[in-house]
């Protein structure tokens, strides 16, 4: 690239050759620089920052933590769901910044990050956030290769996950037994605000966020199903809005029996009569999780649910273990696992098998027992 400084007057100035733009060739000068020296400084930053289409960062000197904040402006922001944003930037700011933000980027090792992932693992943290600490690490490295270019490769790239006990990650699953949620419902009988969150989620598997998030038009009385095509997500001090599901997979059409449909269809006349009692008070919406009033059923409220059920009854819960209680039943009462996949909207098989490897140890116990039963007959 051609580019230069000269003198104009009292001051100096650079120039450079920017190419052809719409047929006509383009040239970059800028002027006012008190000596010939400033003006060469300037046009080198200039011409990197041409080479690299506007970025302001120094890719030889950036640090984690800098270039963290970029990735995030330039990529998270833009490109994922608001919720995902959220846990992202806790992920950064919490975890991987303090233990790593300090080195510069082209200077960090896989032996610092394989270090930062087992004292995170010998700490106590899950498989699974473990995992996405990883995961947060190599995507933004990854990008710090292409399209960023700051870096030529990846040292998370070298990096292997820490072992984890099988065992511990299910018993984290938090499933609970009939007799447990008998118990959450006679604490939250039916005309109480969680009754029917409750119900939607223990004979559906659906997630809070789309429980909360269920309106009347996606659910299908006559049809025996219910369509979940959108989520409820908190946005900054107290505002709600509608969000789409966590996969493409997570949309989906749900079939549901008679007992929930019963549950609905009381509950729906239960809505009506409120909106009689309360008048100009009620708060008019098409939610299916409402409280006596109308106002609906946030995930905020959902996780006062879960309080109340570990302190008050002592039950190990939350929320989310209703999804996995649906799952565990069905599997072993011999659902089909493509079947308990759909349902529950998992991209992947594999996601559900690996999700509940306790079922299916107990699924191939019951396959080996089957055929030692045709062998015995045979005898």
């Amino acid at each position: 690239m051609q580019g230069g400084v000269r003198k104009r007057g009292k001051t100096w100035s650079y120039f450079f050759d920017m190419g052809k733009v719409d047929g006509k060739r383009k040239k970059k000068e800028k002027g006012g620089f008190r000596t010939k020296k400033e003006a060469e400084t300037a046009l080198r930053n200039a011409l990197t920052e041409f080479d690299r289409c506007g970025s302001l960062i120094d890719e030889s000197n950036v640090s984690v933590s800098d270039y963290l904040d970029y990735w995030f402006k330039e990529y998270v922001l833009i490109n994922l769901k608001y919720n995902t944003q959220q846990y992202y930037k806790t992920i950064i700011n919490k975890h991987i910044k303090p233990a790593l933000g300090k080195y510069k980027l082209k200077s960090l090792t896989p032996t610092a990050i394989q270090e930062f992932l087992n004292k995170k693992q010998i700490a106590g943290f899950s498989r699974n956030s473990v995992s996405n600490f990883y995961g947060v690490l190599s995507g933004s490295l990854k990008a710090a290769v292409h399209p960023y270019q700051f870096i030529k490769q990846s040292p998370a790239q070298y990096v292997k996950m820490p072992k984890f006990n099988n065992i511990e990650s299910n018993n984290k699953l938090k499933i609970i037994t009939l007799e447990q949620f008998q118990t959450i419902i006679n604490r939250f009988p039916q005309g109480s605000n969680f009754y029917v969150p409750l119900q939607i989620a223990f004979n559906t598997g659906m997630r809070a966020g789309e429980v909360c998030g269920l309106t009347w038009d996606c659910i299908n009385l006559e049809d025996s199903s219910i369509k979940v095509e959108k989520i409820l997500i908190g946005k900054d001090k107290g505002i709600w809005e509608f969000g789409t599901p966590k996969t493409e997979s997570s949309n989906r059409i749900i079939d549901i029996g008679d007992t929930l449909i019963k549950i609905l269809k009381q509950h729906k006349t239960w809505q009506k009569e409120n909106k009689l009692k309360y008048g100009k008070y009620y708060k008019d919406s098409d939610f299916v999780c409402t409280k006596e009033n109308g106002q609906n059923i946030t995930p905020n409220s959902i996780k006062y649910l879960s309080r109340v059920v570990n302190y008050e009854l002592d039950i190990d819960f939350h929320f989310h273990s209703l999804r996995h209680t649906h799952a565990t039943m069905l599997l072993e009462s011999g659902a089909e696992p493509k079947d308990i996949q759909a349902r529950l909207g998992h991209n992947k098989i594999s996601t559900t098998m690996d999700t509940y490897t306790h079922v299916t140890k107990k699924m191939k116990n019951t396959t080996v027992n089957i055929l030692e039963g045709i062998l015995a007959t045979q005898k």
